[in-house]
This record gives C-alpha cells, structure tokens and sequence, in this order.
C-alpha cells in the first residue's frame, strides 16, 4: 500500500508522443513563402489571361508578363527595351509575389493561432496587397490605370483574390504544425 501512484503526464505516455511546435523556423517559413508565392503568381497571370485577355479584351496575351515592366518603370521604358520588358517584367512578378508569399507565411502562424482560417485571411490580404501595390504604382510611374474606375477597381481584387487564396492554401498546408526538433 505503500507504493506512489502519482506520475507525470510523461511518464503516462512513456515519451510516445511528439512535441508539437507551434513556430515554424525561419527555413520553413520562406519555403512556404515562396511556394506559396510562385503557384499565386502562376494563377494570377492564369487569371490575367481568362479575364482581362479573354474576356475584358484589355491587353494581348503577350501583354501579361511585360506588363509589370510598363506600370514600374513607365511604357516609354517597356517600349525602348524590347524583349527585355518581358523579363524584366516577369522578374517584377515573380519577385514581388515571393516577397508577399514570404510576408503571409510569417504572419500566418498568428492567426493561426488564433483558429482563423487561411483562406478568411487571404481574402483581407488581397485587399491590402492590391492597395500596396497600386499606391506604389501611383508612385513609382505615372503609367497605371485609372484606380477610380470601379471595373479596375473590382478587377484588381478578384486578381489579387485568385493570388493569395493559393497562396494561403499552401502555406497553411506548408506550416501545419510539425514535430518540434
């Protein structure tokens, strides 16, 4: 009768179990990112091409990845340089959307936490991206579109939309929660 029955939960579970870490390291958070980030950039431009190609008739199909090439840097700049303004253009892309892609993959385990779910998040994170980047635009170059017009309005958001819902998806997925090390 003499024996202690009182045991810790380690001791329970005989170290079976992992420790979960809820803050994924820097490493995993910047491969998120730019996963994330790419497959975005990828549906956007997909986006771009059905939407504003296809169905708005708005620029050539040629137009989309030199485009960000003409809203930096100017069309007198996207002009003068050729077939460069197609890869400069899509350097801007790809870096910018890395660059997002790593920002919500260091602010998603916040709201993770906090049991929101990824694509909720995104939708405000489109939003906000599509400001950013417009008002950079405005500042950068006076070559943009007219962001009073609600049809570039609504057009930039459901873009911005079909990048970070991805984006979030994959990330989400990239930093669920994995053993500690």
């Amino acid at each position: 009768m003499g024996s202690n029955l009182s045991m810790s939960d380690k001791d329970l579970d005989n170290g079976l179990t992992s420790e979960v870490s809820d803050k994924p390291s820097r490493e995993a958070i910047i491969r998120a990112g730019v996963a994330g980030g790419l497959a975005g950039a990828l549906i956007i431009w997909i986006y771009e091409a059905l939407i504003w190609v296809g169905a708005q008739h708005l620029m050539p199909l040629a137009g989309i990845p030199r485009n960000a090439t003409g809203l930096v840097f100017g069309k007198g700049v996207q002009e003068s340089i050729g077939i460069w303004a197609y890869v400069v253009g899509t350097g801007i892309h790809f870096v910018f959307a890395i660059a997002w892609g790593i920002l919500f993959a260091t602010i998603w385990p916040y709201f993770r936490r906090r049991g929101y779910e990824a694509t909720f998040v995104a939708l405000f994170y489109a939003i906000l991206a599509w400001v950013v980047m417009h008002v950079a635009i405005m500042i950068a170059s006076d070559n943009h579109p007219n962001y009073y017009d609600p049809v570039v309005i609504i057009g930039g958001f459901m873009s911005h939309f079909c990048f970070t819902v991805p984006l979030a998806l994959i990330v989400k997925r990239l930093l669920a929660s994995q053993p500690g090390r």
